[in-house]
This record gives structure tokens, sequence and C-alpha cells, in this order.
């Protein structure tokens, strides 16, 4: 996730108006270590590193999606894999997205609002992806339920609310009740990690629809905070940070493409992660951290203006929702570490940074709000 907070005098500036780059001026040697930090698009210029003068900008965000989007086409000229040749295209999802608002006003956002007297309830809903793919090959089914209650309360807690309670749908052609256990106790987890409560569910045996041994997930959960503490990013400003989370590693998107990647490597699930002492199993089945008691600890402290988790669509398609019209960001390729799963994903797909940025938010180190 990123979230983005009013900095005090010495720590870097990063948000910054896009039509006046005279408002910010850029210190590159203000960065700290632990901070992701961003620039407006229009400051680029000044941003230089190193004795060959090169910039050290990977990347600039603007409030308009489609400017992000036309920068993102002209960037990646690479022939590597990408996330469309996987079967997923993240922009006719968008574009659905865009009619269903057209239909109900008011979605678009990373958690849907209720109002309830003095207070919201926001709720949101998820599933796993294909990551359930790699599950029934490695056989690892108990963390696959802390996946999937990450993926909905890390959206709703971008508002700011606690979670109260989740519901999961579980669907088996044939249930095995061991198996089924198993996951049905990583969800217990989740909840627990999130301090909100399993409130009920749906077991579906539909036989014929799913093959042996497999299942599919959703989740849902509902949170609740008071009306005039929402963080919805209409207050960030000229002059504000944008903070990373750590990751732990791929969490629950682009794995369409990471089986393409594992295909195309020639390795098993079985075989180390090169460099490491964890096998691509292991690495790539890394349970989705759950940020809520962290988020809302640092949001008790005050200062936080708007928070993005960083999922489908990744920095390109999350950072800028959070912004007010007019505000960007610029992304260093410096300020942080990128864990090796990721470095692995990239190198054995030969694929673009920018096709990163995109597919694996997390690709950085930092996600989460």
């Amino acid at each position: 996730m990123n979230t983005s907070c009013k900095a005090n005098a010495e720590q870097f500036r990063s948000v910054t108006n896009l039509f006046n780059p005279n408002l910010t001026k850029i210190h590159r040697g203000n960065f700290g270590k632990g901070y992701l930090p961003f620039l407006s698009r229009n400051c680029q210029k000044e941003v230089k590193g190193g004795r060959s003068g090169k910039s050290n900008v990977i990347l600039s965000l603007s409030s308009s999606s489609t400017q992000n989007h036309v920068e993102m086409a002209a960037q990646d000229q690479g022939e590597g894999l990408t996330y469309k040749d996987a079967g997923v295209d993240i922009d006719a999802g968008s574009e659905l997205v865009r009619r269903i608002a057209k239909m109900a006003p008011g979605i678009g956002g990373f958690g849907g609002l209720f109002p309830l007297g003095d207070s919201y309830l926001v709720a949101g809903t998820d599933g796993v992806g294909t990551k359930l793919k790699l599950a029934f090959e490695t056989g690892i089914h108990e963390t696959i339920g802390v996946d999937l209650v990450a993926m909905s309360v890390n959206d709703i807690v971008t508002s700011g609310a606690k979670p109260l309670f989740f519901l999961d749908y579980f669907a088996t052609s044939h249930l095995e009740v061991d198996l089924a256990e198993k996951v049905i106790k990583g969800i217990v987890d989740g909840c627990q990690q999130s301090d909100c409560a399993l409130l009920g569910g749906e077991t579906a045996e539909m036989p014929d629809f799913y093959a042996d041994g497999e299942y599919d997930l959703s989740g849902f959960a509902v949170g609740i905070m008071k009306k005039d503490s929402v963080i919805d990013g209409k207050n960030i400003a000229v002059g504000d940070v944008l903070l990373g989370l750590p990751s732990s590693g791929v969490y629950s998107n682009g794995f369409s493409l990471v089986r393409r990647v594992l295909e195309r490597s020639g390795l098993s699930l079985k075989d180390n992660l090169p460099g490491s002492s964890f096998t691509l199993g292991e690495a790539l089945m890394a349970p989705t951290v759950i940020y809520v008691k962290q988020v809302l600890d640092i949001i008790s402290k005050g200062g936080v203006k708007g928070i993005a988790h960083i999922t489908g669509g990744g920095f390109i398609d999350n950072i800028p929702r959070v912004f007010p019209k007019g505000l960007g960001a610029l992304i260093y390729n410096d300020s942080w570490v990128v864990p090796p799963v990721f470095k692995w994903i990239q190198e054995a797909g030969k694929i673009e940074d920018i096709e990163m940025r995109r597919t694996h938010g997390n690709w950085n180190g930092y996600s989460r709000i």
C-alpha cells in the first residue's frame, strides 16, 4: 500500500502540482531508507543522479489514468511476456468498471461506503485469482484463506475503516472435507489477523463444474468508520509524501502471468528460487500480508490523507485513484530493494519494467496502501 501524509519540513516533499513544477524543489539526497518517494511529472527534468546524468525517475503518474496509459504504452517497447499475453486484459477490466459506474454511480473506490447514522459501513469483495492453480499443484492450501481475507480487508482499510466481519464462498465439484477444512482454517487465521469475525459463508458443491480436487473462493468484508474520519485523498496537497509498506511476495495478483513465466523458465515449483533456499512453490505461495492493524495504527497518529491498495493494475492504475485532479507523482528506481521472487519473474519472463509495475504493484518491494 502507499500512504500519502503531511511531511515535516525535513522530509522529502513529493506530491506536486502538475501544472506548476516550480512549487516544489527536488533534492534527491533527502530520500530516507524505507520510503517510496514520488514527485510530479513536470519536475522530472530536475531530477538527475550519478555521473552519467541520467534520470533516476522510472515512472510518472498523474490523476489522469488515460494519460498514464498513453505514457505506459509509449514506454513498453519490449518483446517480453505481458499480462495480456497470459490472457488478462487490464484495460478491458477498467472499461467494464466504467460501464458499471454509469449504471451504479458512486462505485470505483477501494471499498463501497454505505451511510449508517454518523458512520459508514465499508464493504469489499475479492477472490485470489489463479493463485489457486498453484495451490492445487503445490498442495499448499493452509494459507490461501489468508490471501482471501487480505484482499478484501486491505481494500476497505484504505478509507480508514476497521473490519467488522467477513463472509466466504467455497465452491467445488465434490466436497473433500479435509481439504476444505485446511482452506477455512486459513480464512479463520486471516480474520484473526484482521481482528474481525468470520460471520458465515457458503459451501457450494456443484458436480461436473470443477475439476477433481479443485475449488474456487470468494470473500466479502464489511467494516465501519465515522463519517468525519473518512480518508479519501481529497486533502492531498503539494508537499505531502507517499510512503510504502513492505511486501512479502506476489500476493494474489498477476498469477496468470507468473504461471506463464514458470512454463517458459523450464523450472518446476519444486525447484529452488534462484539464489534462495526456498522452492519456487513456497516463494510464490507466500501469504498476503494483512495490513489492517498496522495501517489503523498509523492512521491513529494523524496526518494520513489518502491510501491506495496496490493490487490489480499495480502502480499505474491504483496510485492515481487517490490523487485530486492536478496532482501527480514520480517514482524512483533505487528507493527500495526488489525481492528476489520479482527479479526472477522479470528475468525469466523478460518482462519490461513498465509491465511489472502495472501487473505486480508489489514488485517494488512496497505494497498495500
